[in-house]
Formats: C-alpha cells, sequence, structure tokens
C-alpha cells in the first residue's frame, strides 16, 4: 500500500472516530433535553426487577430477578455502549428478588448498593455479597426519610424501613420506595405484607397517593391490602409474574380488591416488560 493510500486510510479512521463521538454527545445530549423519567417493569418471570432511568441518565435497578434473564431485559433498554448502572436496590433478599443481580455485576460497573437490612441464610444470598464485595461498590441501609436524589427533579423516596429489621421476615422488611417526578409517583413496596401496609397508611396517610402501584409480592393475597388500595387510588397496578406459576399468583382476592376500587391491573406474565414514560406532568406507556 502506498504512502498516499495510506494516509487516506487514516483520515477516514480518524472521520469515523470523530463521527461516533459526536453522535454519542448528540445521544445523551437529546435524551436530557427530552426531561422524560422512564420506569421498566422488567418481565423475568417469578420475580421483580424494575428498571429506573432519570432524564439526566441517573440509573437504578430496583431489584434483578431470580437469574440471569434480567441481562437481557436491559439490554433491550440500553445503548451497546452503556456498561454501568447507579445503584442496585435489593427490596428483599429472597432469590426472585436478588439473584439476577450476580449477573448484573459480572457485566455491569455498579456504584451502590441498598439493601434493607434483613438477614437471609442462603448460600446464594453469600455469593452474591461476595460480588459486591469484589466490586467495591458503597453498601448502604435504607431507612426511612432517605431521599435518592436521581437528577432532573426526580427522588426516590424511602419509607420503610424505618428501624433495624434484621429481626423481621424477610417480607415484613420490604423496601418501600416512592419515585416522584412532579406530579406523577410510583409506589414500589417490593413484598411488603398487609400489616406493613396498614402501618404505613397510619404513618403516611395521603403521602402514598400514586399514579402507578407495584402490586407488593407479585399480586400475593397477603399483601395489597384494602386501606393500601384505597389511599393509592392508582391509575394502574403492575403486578410482576410468572405465566402459570406454581403459587398462582396474582391470587383472585387481589384482582377482585382491585376491581372493587377501579384499578386496570397489567401483569408482566401477559404483558412482558411493562414501560411507562413521563415528563412530570404526563404519565404514558410505552
Amino acid at each position: 500500500m502506498s504512502m498516499e493510500n495510506i494516509k487516506k486510510h487514516v483520515a477516514l479512521y480518524f472521520v469515523g472516530i470523530l463521527f461516533a463521538a459526536n453522535f454519542f454527545i448528540w445521544y445523551a445530549v437529546s435524551a436530557e433535553e427530552r426531561g422524560i423519567l422512564t420506569v421498566a417493569f422488567l418481565d423475568v418471570g417469578q420475580g421483580d426487577a424494575i428498571f429506573i432511568e432519570s432524564p439526566t441518565g441517573k440509573q437504578i435497578l430496583l431489584d434483578g430477578g431470580p437469574d440471569g434473564s434480567v441481562l437481557s431485559r436491559i439490554g433491550a433498554l440500553l445503548p451497546f455502549y452503556d456498561r454501568s448502572i447507579d445503584m442496585l436496590i435489593v427490596s428483599n433478599p429472597d432469590k426472585d428478588h436478588f439473584a439476577g443481580f450476580i449477573d448484573v455485576l459480572k457485566n455491569y460497573q455498579v456504584g451502590n448498593i441498598m439493601e434493607p437490612g434483613t438477614i437471609p441464610n442462603t448460600e446464594i444470598y453469600k455469593i452474591f455479597k461476595e460480588f459486591v464485595r469484589e466490586e467495591g461498590a458503597t453498601s448502604v441501609l435504607a431507612r426511612r426519610g432517605m431521599n435518592i436524589d436521581l437528577g432532573g427533579g426526580v427522588y426516590l423516596q424511602i419509607l420503610f424501613p424505618d428501624r433495624d429489621v434484621s429481626g423481621l421476615s424477610t417480607n415484613d422488611g420490604s423496601i418501600i420506595a416512592k419515585l416522584i417526578y412532579g406530579d406523577i409517583s410510583f409506589l414500589l413496596p417490593g413484598d411488603t405484607t398487609q400489616n406493613i401496609e396498614k402501618y404505613l397508611v397510619g404513618l403516611d396517610g395521603s403521602n402514598l397517593d400514586v399514579d402507578v402501584l407495584k402490586l407488593a409480592h407479585h399480586g400475593s393475597k397477603t399483601s395489597s391490602s384494602e386501606p393500601l388500595l384505597a389511599v393509592t387510588t392508582s391509575e394502574y397496578a403492575v403486578i410482576s409474574a410468572g405465566v402459570k406459576n406454581r403459587y398462582g399468583h396474582p391470587h383472585r382476592e387481589v384482582l377482585e380488591r382491585l376491581a372493587k376500587y377501579n384499578i386496570p391491573a397489567l401483569g408482566t406474565y401477559k404483558e412482558g416488560t411493562i414501560i411507562f414514560e413521563s415528563d412530570g406532568e404526563q404519565l404514558r406507556r410505552k
């Protein structure tokens, strides 16, 4: 190859790099200017996994599902070059909420890990904790009053635990969080139980009035009590559960309660991944 041809190839190479760099900058700027919050209830079978991206690009994965299937669900939402997630939140250290995080930690850079403080005694949880140590991510315990600023006016409020939950069951000690962007909000209660729901209703009252309620414990009859449904007045209820799962989720009693309060139910077992977008004033399904 002549020197002239080499120079041409080098020039084309650098033009290609500049074009790619400009594209990535344009993509990031345009995404921020849109001012859009994305909340995706991922279809991970019988488990929970919720991907949240703020208008400024901050990303949280609240629960990781029961296995590595969460990776393909995240991959469908993120550009190929995005290999980092700001925070992983374990709402409940049962396998169907965190096991997928092991694969996430293998494939993404993770800045922070949040947990409720309940103490499971399972081998897979020990493996997860070892990967957290290897990652070097900052670990924090969720406590009522924490406000996680995701940028662009989006906040994740921790409503529960409000105490040391190391002596509680993993379900009773679940993290309950409220995601807020302007006039739009989501209630994300992990696997919490009716007893804790009633306690929270007495504690928070009108603060639980939200647009989207993620039903606790995959639509189990042990959660989604009438006192909670009465105050949330949700536009949608989202149920994360597997197709024909062995637990019979969602339970008939829960669907009847939703019908009583005229709350439409959306299930990942029927719809696949369920995505909402909001500009802080309006909520729409994508």
